[in-house]
C-alpha cells in the first residue's frame, strides 16, 4: 500500500511540474514609457537641438563602414607612471560628482519629458537654463564645474562625454585621473 501511495504521489508531482512549465506565460509588463512615448520624447528633444548635435546623434546610429581605418593615437593610451593627477576643480569624490550630474540629467528628463541632447556644451546650456522653463539644474556645490568653453568637466578638468542611449537613458563618461578617455580608470554612469 505504501509503495502504491508513493508512486501516485510521484506521478502527481510529475504532472504538476509538467503543467506548471508548459503553461503559456503572460507577456512581461513594460516599465516606464511606451515605445511611442519614448519616440515622441526623442523627436521633441531633436527638434530643439542644433544641426551639429543632430548630425552627431544620427552618426551614432549610422551603419558602420565596410573598412575601418584607425589613425595612430597622438599620445600613449597608457597612463604615465607615478601618482594620479590631483583633483583640480573640487574636493568631492569623483563618483559623487558624477552621480550628482546623473541626477541633474534625470531631473531635466523628468521635467521636460526627455534628456537634453547635443554635444557637451549644448547639454550644459540646456542644463544651465537654456530650456523652456529656464530652470538651472547645475549645482556648483555638488561639484559640477564648467570650463571656459562652457562644457561640464570632471574633477580633473576633462570634459564629460555624453552618449544618448535612448530618449530616457544617457551614459556619462569621465576620463578619470589619467585624463585620457576610454582607458581603464574612466568613470561611467547611466
Amino acid at each position: 500500500m505504501k509503495k502504491s501511495t508513493a508512486i501516485v504521489a510521484i506521478l502527481l508531482l510529475a504532472v504538476a511540474v509538467v503543467f506548471i512549465f508548459s503553461r503559456p506565460r503572460p507577456p512581461a509588463v513594460a516599465r516606464g514609457k511606451t515605445g511611442a512615448e519614448q519616440a515622441a520624447a526623442v523627436a521633441n528633444a531633436l527638434a530643439t537641438a542644433s544641426p551639429q548635435a543632430t548630425a552627431a546623434i544620427a552618426s551614432n546610429f549610422a551603419a558602420p563602414p565596410q573598412r575601418i581605418f584607425y589613425p595612430a593615437p597622438s599620445r600613449p593610451l597608457v597612463a604615465p607612471a607615478g601618482q594620479p593627477q590631483p583633483l583640480e576643480y573640487t574636493n568631492l569624490a569623483p563618483g559623487i560628482v558624477l552621480d550628482s550630474l546623473r541626477h541633474a540629467i534625470r531631473d531635466y528628463g523628468s521635467k521636460f519629458g526627455g534628456n537634453p541632447v547635443g554635444v557637451n556644451a549644448e547639454i550644459t546650456r540646456q542644463l544651465s537654463g537654456d530650456n523652456p522653463q529656464q530652470v538651472n539644474f547645475i549645482s556648483p556645490e555638488a561639484g559640477m564645474r564648467l570650463n571656459d568653453q562652457g562644457e561640464l568637466v570632471d574633477p580633473w578638468g576633462t570634459p564629460y562625454f555624453f552618449h544618448q542611449l535612448s530618449g530616457a537613458e544617457m551614459e556619462i563618461r569621465s576620463a578619470g585621473p589619467d585624463k585620457i578617455m576610454w582607458t581603464d580608470d574612466d568613470l561611467v554612469t547611466r
